[in-house]
Formats: structure tokens, sequence, C-alpha cells
């Protein structure tokens, strides 16, 4: 079994959901990166999805644009975002970590170069955002020889057909955009969300995590109430952004601890 599968099996066996916040790997520094991946499991991280610095992030928002724009000006590239994986192995091999990117990286380190080198860094799944499902068959091959997951997006505008598609090449979980727009909107429509997930339920069989515009405490709780986990990005991404370099481990581990307790009050 998966580190992810057995992540999902444990919480479900207790009786609580996923939480899986999201930073960019190299922000602000790369000598950041490890400490607060550490940082947020021990304030309650079930997964960790670590983004890989792009010039293009299409489906971001302006903050993770300037995330990433943040770790490229310290050249951080796929290569180094694997170090910093296998970094974090070294002292936790039980959390799952997540590399969630864009193709060019990829397609310039080469399906299988990369796979194994993501499968001996200790990477459990991947979720490459401009790569549909159609498109993802090399790939996905690829991961699934190594053992790692390949992770999905579904949007409110997802047809069935579409749901059907992602439910034969996925594994691990899938991604449900909880909004229309990038990543740090705010107009997060629960009702729409609560709607929606029993259909995509019918056709993906795998735990549904949820993310964009999810920003507090109320938020998640509510998404945790109709979701297998709760995706928190850009607000994280803020906090790191705003603290002092002191201050940064101890303000995400503030945020994330608030977040984790209004999940588990859920």
């Amino acid at each position: 079994m998966s580190r992810i599968a057995a992540t999902f099996e444990k919480l479900k066996s207790a009786d609580k959901k996923a939480l899986i916040p999201f930073i960019t790997a190299g922000d602000p520094d790369p000598t950041m990166t490890t400490p607060i991946m550490g940082a947020l499991v021990q304030v309650g991280a079930d997964i960790i999805e670590l983004g890989v610095p792009f010039s293009d992030p299409m489906a971001d928002g302006p903050t993770i644009q300037r995330a990433s724009e943040r770790a490229l000006v310290h050249g951080v590239g796929l290569g180094d975002v694997l170090e910093m994986v296998s970094a974090f192995r070294q002292s936790d091999n039980e959390t799952p970590v997540v590399l969630m990117g864009y193709a060019n990286p990829i397609e310039a380190m080469g399906y299988e170069n990369f796979s194994n080198q993501a499968q001996a860094a200790g990477v459990d799944g991947v979720l490459v955002v401009d790569y549909p499902p159609e498109e993802s068959g090399d790939l996905t091959r690829q991961l699934n020889a190594q053992g790692i997951d390949s992770i999905f997006l579904l949007a409110p505008t997802t047809q069935q057909a579409r749901m059907d598609t992602v439910a034969r090449f996925a594994s691990g979980y899938v991604y449900y955009v909880a909004l229309k727009g990038v990543t740090g909107a705010s107009h997060l429509d629960m009702q729409e969300v609560a709607k929606k997930l029993p259909e995509v339920r019918t056709h993906v069989k795998l735990p549904i995590g949820v993310g964009f515009g999810i920003r507090d405490g109320d938020t998640a709780r509510a998404v945790a109430d109709v979701a297998d986990a709760v995706v928190i990005g850009s607000r994280l991404v803020e906090e790191i952004e705003n603290a002092q370099p002191e201050s940064v481990i101890a303000d995400v581990g503030v945020l994330i601890r608030g977040i984790r307790q209004a999940m588990d009050a859920a």
C-alpha cells in the first residue's frame, strides 16, 4: 500500500479528514523548504503538496506566481526540488509528498528519468496541472512502474465523461478545484461544492481533496464535512510571503494548527 493510501486509511479509521498544505519549493529561499515541511507535519499536516517553481504557472493566481518567482531567483529547478524531498525523507519517512507543477520541467528531464529520480527521492504522487488525462498515459505508466500516484484535477465544469477518464488514470486521490478561476480566489461557494461532490463520487472512487479558495478554519471545517481532504495553498503561501525570516516557521505553525483544529471539530 502506498503512503498516500495508507494515510487515508488511517484517517478514515480515526474518523478524520486529511489536511494537505501546499508550499512552493524554494520559497522564501531554498534552505527553508525542508524545515517548513517538517513544521507543517508537526502541527497536523497529513500530506504535503510541494510546488515545483515554474516561470508561467497558468493555473495560479498572483500569490503563488510570486512564490515561484522568489524561488526562481534562487535558481530552484526540478532537480533541486527532488533533493529537498530527499532531505525531508531523512527525518520523515511516513508523510506523503506530492509534487505539483507543470509539464515543461518534466518534459525537459524525461519521463523515465524523472520517475526514477522521484522514486529515489521519496516522492509519493505527482500532479501536473497542464497534462490532461488523455495525454498523460506515458508519464502515468512510468510513475506507476515506480509506485508513484498520478493525481488529477477535477473542476466544477468537468463533464461526466471526463470524470470517467480521470478515474481510469488517477490513483492516490483526486483534487477537486472548488471554483472557476485561479488559486487564491475567494469566492468559494460551499453549496455548489456539497452539491457536486456526490456526483464526482459516482465516477471516481478515490478520496477527494478540495482546494482553491480555502482561507480560514471555518471554510476548512465546512469542506471537511463533505470531502476527504482539505487543500490549503495561497493562504499559506501568503503567510510565508509576509513573515519575517526569523518567524516563518512559527507563523506557518500557527496558521496550520488552527486549520487542523477547526477541521477536527467538524
